[in-house]
């Protein structure tokens, strides 16, 4: 296993990416066209479900909710744990809300939604046969998770407390961020945004997929039927543009500088 391989199996550590569309056939072609992903059939607790495959290798997963379960379309980061009722319970113990779980995914492991007190919908994930994305940081594949919200201090606690992290913060005036690290390892990011925070979309998680090249990925998202939600742009871990699939769902593609991404993104 390699050591990335390695830290994203921690307790803590995001492991794996799930949308919930509610056109599932036509999510996957554009996903397939944007990303090469193949699909094989996943679990179906929650209704019908897929996972992505990337050369042979899982790497997310697509579904579509039951009709009775309110769920937003949108990516969802699952957090990995040893104990997800255990993990479920602290949640619940420092101010989050469990919507859906713990329950089994068959024989791939056991999970549960969650929010945060501040409203961000993530997942964890206890793996049994799966232990979350097989394969990252090539194209195509999750390289970074970080949750957009208004302010770090806020959020940061409660995250902090449930799973461990050693918090580390961006010296800056004009920039709220944090890292979060376990065992000296970044594994994930809080970014405060202040009054920039879309008061109809609210606190939530974003995935960074890699691609080898952002302008071509964008221009292939708008021709697939997405939007650009912020256009393409340079930062010190890569170039990398926030866009939406047909159905809504945000992202963010970055071609990853030499040394991969983190922070100031």
């Amino acid at each position: 296993m390699t050591t990335e391989a390695a830290t994203r199996r921690m307790s803590g550590a995001p492991c794996w990416v799930s949308l919930l569309t509610h056109r599932l056939a036509a999510t996957q072609e554009f996903y397939g066209a944007l990303f090469d992903w193949e699909f094989r059939p996943g679990p179906q607790h929650l209704g019908p479900y897929c996972r992505a495959v990337l050369d042979g290798r899982e790497v997310a997963g697509l579904g579509e909710p039951a009709a009775d379960r309110l769920l937003p379309v949108a990516w969802t980061t699952y957090l990995a744990c040893d104990d997800a009722d255990a993990t479920a319970e602290r949640i619940r113990y420092c101010g989050g809300t469990v919507g859906v779980g713990p329950l089994d995914a068959d024989d791939a492991g056991r999970m549960a939604l969650a929010c945060d007190p501040q409203g961000a919908v993530f997942g964890i994930w206890q793996g049994r046969a799966t232990t979350g994305t097989a394969t990252a940081g090539e194209p195509g594949t999750p390289v970074w998770n970080e949750l957009i919200t208004r302010e770090t201090h806020s959020a940061g606690p409660f995250y902090e407390h449930v799973f461990g992290y050693e918090p580390k913060a961006v010296v800056s005036a004009d920039f709220d961020y944090l890292t979060l690290y376990l065992k000296g390892r970044p594994v994930a990011g809080l970014h405060g945004v202040g009054n920039a925070l879309p008061r109809e979309a609210g606190p939530r998680w974003m995935t960074y997929f890699a691609v080898s090249d952002t302008d071509a990925a964008v221009r292939r998202v708008e021709g697939l039927g997405g939007q650009v939600v912020r256009p393409p742009r340079d930062s010190p871990h890569g170039r990398l543009a926030t866009v939406a699939d047909p159905g809504g769902a945000a992202f963010t593609v970055i071609r990853p500088a030499p040394g991969g991404t983190g922070v100031d993104v």
